[in-house]
């Protein structure tokens, strides 16, 4: 036993310095890529492309179940965006509640019979589309309940222009993101296949007429652990991973897409949650089996605004899905491990999600393990442990101050200096009991998927203009 357990206090020990290795590389990579993207904004040639005709046009797709609470605020947002042409496809998923009827009475939609629906991908039948020549840039698709990747395939299928962009029916974009995210697409548009925004956690920000009027932090613990969290893997994490060409998800609330390209790989694919991460890993397989020039970007300056879980229940529902979307996906492109021919993707990022992200929960529980083995068994001191301890947070904190450090660099959203201080100490209290508790859930997500569960679990929605909030049971 104790040959055992010095074998594999080894082989941790060289394990945990290659990832602390890795996520410092990685944050470099994101300081590098910011001081790009600063440089670049400055002196682009396209950074006056607001309002002008030379913006490509663009396809918004929102997917909307059970979403009557927040639809019509995201709705008006998307329509007074500083683009020149778009339009807004919203898809109602077979919605229990009355997604749908309102958005009839607002929007004054009447069904569009003459509308073809290309069934370029596959999804289920639509039933009506609704449009008012009064908001031409407006249509809403009513078809049976399918699930998140069915409406985006719909959406795909009906919608008019080269780009498609999908946005989750919970969040909000500020008025110059879509903008944003065409100037980092038309800086290389025949390599750009995809570009990733930047989501951020309104819990807690003012909002008026659908637009975050004041930026605050969130009141409650569990939104304002997921604001750090989120900046730590946004800024920290999506940048670096960006500028190596090795992003492997851009998130579903926020993402920009070339069409052809989504089409060309079969669209998104449904039956189980984690669809953002497949799209993703379908387009690097694609390209790099072509052997084209390609590349998935990030664009940090395009901020998409959303809800954030502000109850336990809630919270681990959702980290519990991401786990299950984790592993299902590893497992179906586990051949794309180490393999030359898939270049950064395929030696350092898939290898590095596997081992790092998927297996997390089973080295910690067995690095647990091994400790109490190593105390039982007398073979370490507290002191050592103790050392060990302290460096691991040191590391990890190092890193979490590293995502503030960027934010204040480049876009201070939080400019007041209680923020800053508030921040600060949050980003040590994680460690006290939010992160392990983040373990357990992927390790409650590894066996909800070994029981077949593809279920979209509990979720909430909260008017952005009013406190009251309604739980629904979302089984897509």
């Amino acid at each position: 036993m104790r040959e055992l357990l010095l074998v594999y206090g080894t082989v941790a020990m060289y394990a945990v310095m290659t990832v602390t290795l890795i996520y410092f590389t990685i944050l470099f990579f994101s300081y590098k890529g910011i001081y790009a993207m600063i440089k670049g904004a400055s002196y682009s040639r396209f950074r006056s492309l607001s309002g002008s005709e030379s913006a490509p046009p663009v396809s918004m797709i929102v997917p909307a179940y059970n979403e009557a609470l927040t639809i019509i605020d995201n709705v008006k947002s998307l329509l007074t965006l500083n683009y020149h042409t778009y339009e807004v496809i919203v898809v109602n998923d077979g919605s229990k509640d009355d997604t749908i009827q309102v958005l009839i009475e607002a929007f004054g939609l009447v069904p569009k019979e003459d509308e073809t629906i290309r069934y370029a991908i596959d999804c289920t039948q639509v039933r009506h589309v609704y449009h008012n020549p009064a908001y031409p840039n407006l249509y809403v698709v009513d078809k049976p309940n399918g699930g998140k990747a069915d409406s985006l395939n719909a959406g795909i299928n009906l919608s008019h222009y080269p780009l498609i962009c999908s946005i989750d029916a919970d969040s909000l974009l500020e008025k110059d993101a879509l903008i944003r995210m065409a100037r980092v697409y038309m800086e290389n548009p025949a390599e750009t296949v995809a570009i990733g925004g930047n989501v951020r956690i309104a819990n807690g920000c003012t909002i008026r007429d659908g637009v975050v009027a004041e930026v605050r932090l969130p009141k409650k613990l569990w939104p304002m652990m997921q604001t750090l969290e989120y900046m730590k893997a946004f800024l920290g994490g999506r940048i670096g991973w960006s500028h190596i060409n090795g992003l492997i998800i851009v998130s579903g609330a926020f993402g920009m897409f070339r069409k052809d390209a989504v089409v060309d790989v079969g669209g998104y694919r449904d039956g189980y949650p984690g669809e953002d991460m497949n799209i993703i890993i379908k387009l690097h397989r694609q390209m790099l089996d072509l052997k084209k020039p390609y590349r998935v970007a990030y664009c940090p300056d395009a901020v998409c605004w959303t809800q954030a879980p502000d109850t336990y229940r809630i919270l681990s529902s959702q980290r519990k899905r991401w786990g299950r979307g984790n592993l299902k996906n590893m497992l179906e492109n586990r051949d794309l491990l180490f393999r030359p021919k898939y270049k950064v993707f395929g030696l350092l990022t898939v290898p590095y999600n596997i081992l790092f992200e998927t297996l997390n929960p089973y080295f910690k529980l067995t690095g647990l393990l091994a400790l109490i083995g190593y105390v039982a068994l007398d073979m370490t001191q507290w002191p050592v442990l103790l050392t060990f301890a302290g460096i691991n947070f040191l590391s990890g904190y190092l890193l979490a101050i590293g995502s503030l450090v960027l934010e204040q660099l480049a876009f201070r959203r939080y400019p007041r200096m209680k923020d800053l201080v508030k921040m600060t100490v949050f980003s040590a209290l994680m460690f006290l009991g939010y992160y392990q508790l983040g373990v357990l859930w992927r390790f409650q997500g590894h066996i909800e998927f070994l029981r077949k569960n593809n279920s979209w679990g509990v979720m909430t929605r909260q008017s952005w203009n009013q406190e009251s909030s309604a739980a629904v049971n979302q089984t897509q």
